[in-house]
């Protein structure tokens, strides 16, 4: 395969300045996730060690396969909201190697408010269990939550994409054959009894593992009952009278041993593998991608000098090279992988979204994952443009993306603006797994175009009415409030916090975090649906 031979000057002035910025942006992402992981009250981990139970970071190192990686799903959710202490939404999770087998684990974490669950944590495990699902992923749950947090119940309860709706997905992976073990850890209470319960097996730990529908407090203000937790839902009553649980543990390391034991008993996983080569490093350090990015979002680049940095031996067959340039389209392999990649170069023009078309349709057809990196300001407009159809176009280009039935990757490398967002493939497109760099930046438009066309508008309205146009003074009193809120809602920690994305990835890593996702989606079929598309306006 053809290699991308690198122009870039490594020992650059420019160079040297987008690598402090980027190095600079990747150690506050390290900060910030390790603040998530470990920012505790020195309370709450007292009380932990008084009632027996380990860490969370204790029991992902006793789950996991030793020396084999974990690949964190969304670990700052939540980060800045609430009172800004529900770190992760209170949820660690990731996917994982146990007893030789890929699984999706949650883990709830008890230092933080008990394990209640907050709106975000219920948003939370509906991605886990879309992960489930969608890759064909055994759910491997750690259990110990109070419930769902009460000030919060009505964003909680009700709606299609709230707390049922974990229950409905668990009803749903059951019928879909998707193994469920659950070690009950602590206290499940509610709809933590019903998680539990709705599980094909059950671990149930001694001393502080309980399992009931209303706890304590409820039953005596409902019936006069006093009861302790263990009498209401403790391992003997549930493992020995009313079989809700299958299987009794001593203690949290007796019951991960178990929970390894039973994963190891799964069948064997029938992995879709499409032709894969030897896994090759790329000819280029990937942290060279530190010095390649602008530090200004704006400034354009070549994104090919990133693919170069991403693709084993940066070899690259670039498909319509000369055809539609602000996209570039071609094949590569990650990990031994093969990748079909749609990278932008530019905004989207009219050549550019049909050319993305058949190369999406090419790739579907021969069974081939994509893999979308975006860095895109939107489609191209003006009345040329229009002319030439470039609505019809981006029908297409969205069209195709939509209904291809392959894999699907993204990757919000910079920009993620507008319709641009949509036609690579961003979070309302279904891909597999999609993730953003600390840079990036994502929105209806950027802060200054957004500014500027309300700029544009009032001073149309002015005129149309008689009025004199904008002063100085007033263009900066909309100007300034426009960007700095476009600067707080669109940028990395905003989206992640909300859960648009999977997680910010450190640059150099994002290689290794492809190939570890490439793999967990082979556990599903290749195409989860039929090959075909729908009517594509010509």
């Amino acid at each position: 395969m053809p290699v991308i031979e690198s122009s870039i000057d490594v020992n650059s002035d420019e160079f040297r300045k987008n690598r402090e910025a980027m190095e600079a942006l990747v150690e506050d992402l390290r900060r910030e996730i390790d603040r998530a992981h470990h920012e505790r009250s020195a309370k709450a981990i007292e009380r932990l060690k008084e009632v027996g139970k380990l860490p969370v970071d204790r029991k992902l190192e006793l789950l996991l396969d030793k020396n084999t990686p974990f690949l964190e799903i969304a670990p700052l959710a939540a980060k800045g909201l609430y009172d800004g202490k529900v770190h992760g939404a209170g949820i660690r999770a990731g996917i994982g190697v146990v007893s030789g087998r890929e699984v999706v684990i949650s883990v709830n974490d008890a230092t933080i408010k008990g394990g209640a669950m907050y709106p975000l944590s219920v948003k939370k495990t509906l991605r886990l269990q879309t992960i489930c699902m969608e890759n064909r992923l055994p759910s491997v749950n750690l259990m110990d939550s109070a419930g769902a947090f009460l000030p919060l119940q009505s964003e909680i309860f009700p709606d299609i994409d709230d707390g049922g709706r974990v229950f409905y997905n668990q009803a749903m992976m059951s019928k879909m054959k998707i193994p469920q073990i659950t070690a009950v850890m602590g206290l499940c209470t509610a709809g933590g009894a019903y998680g539990a319960a709705m599980s094909d097996e059950i671990v149930h730990v001694k001393g502080h593992g309980a399992i009931f529908l209303g706890g304590p407090p409820l039953v005596l203000a409902a019936t006069g009952e006093e009861v302790t937790p263990d009498e209401l839902g403790g391992p003997e009553l549930h493992c020995a009278e009313s079989g809700v649980s299958d299987y009794y543990a001593e203690d949290d390391a007796h019951a991960i041993s178990i929970v390894r034991e039973l994963v190891g008993n799964l069948p064997p996983a029938e992995k879709a593998m499409p032709p894969r080569k030897k896994p090759r490093p790329p000819l280029y350090d990937p942290s060279e991608i530190y010095g390649i990015v602008p530090r200004n979002i704006s400034t354009p680049y070549d994104i090919r000098e990133v693919i170069a940095r991403l693709v084993d031996g940066s070899e690259f067959i670039d498909f319509k090279e000369m055809y539609g340039p602000t996209l570039v389209c071609g094949w590569a392999h990650i990990h031994g992988y093969p990748v079909g990649i749609l990278a932008n170069n530019g905004v989207l023009f009219p050549q550019s979204a049909r050319k993305a078309t058949q190369f999406i349709q090419i790739c579907d057809n021969r069974g081939i994952p994509l893999l979308f990196i975006q860095n895109i300001s939107g489609f191209i407009v003006g009345r040329q443009y229009e002319r030439e159809g470039v609505t019809k176009d981006g029908h297409k280009m969205v069209n195709a993306v939509a209904t291809a039935s392959v894999p699907k990757f993204t990757l919000i490398a910079g920009a993620s603006f507008g319709a641009g967002n949509y036609a690579m493939c961003g979070r309302a497109y279904s891909p597999r797994f999609l993730w953003m760099w600390p840079n990036a930046e994502i929105g209806v438009m950027g802060g200054e175009q957004a500014a500027n066309v309300l700029i544009t508008i009032t001073n149309d309205q002015n005129r149309r009415l008689g009025k004199p146009e904008l002063t100085e003074e007033e263009i900066e009193a909309i100007r300034r409030p426009i960007i700095e809120k476009a600067k707080k809602e669109g940028n990395a920690y905003y989206s992640t916090a909300n859960l648009w994305d999977d997680g910010i990835l450190d640059p150099a890593k994002t290689r290794d975090v492809l190939g570890m996702a490439i793999s967990a989606a082979l556990n599903a079929p290749l195409r989860d649906s039929p090959y075909g598309y729908g009517v594509f306006r010509m």
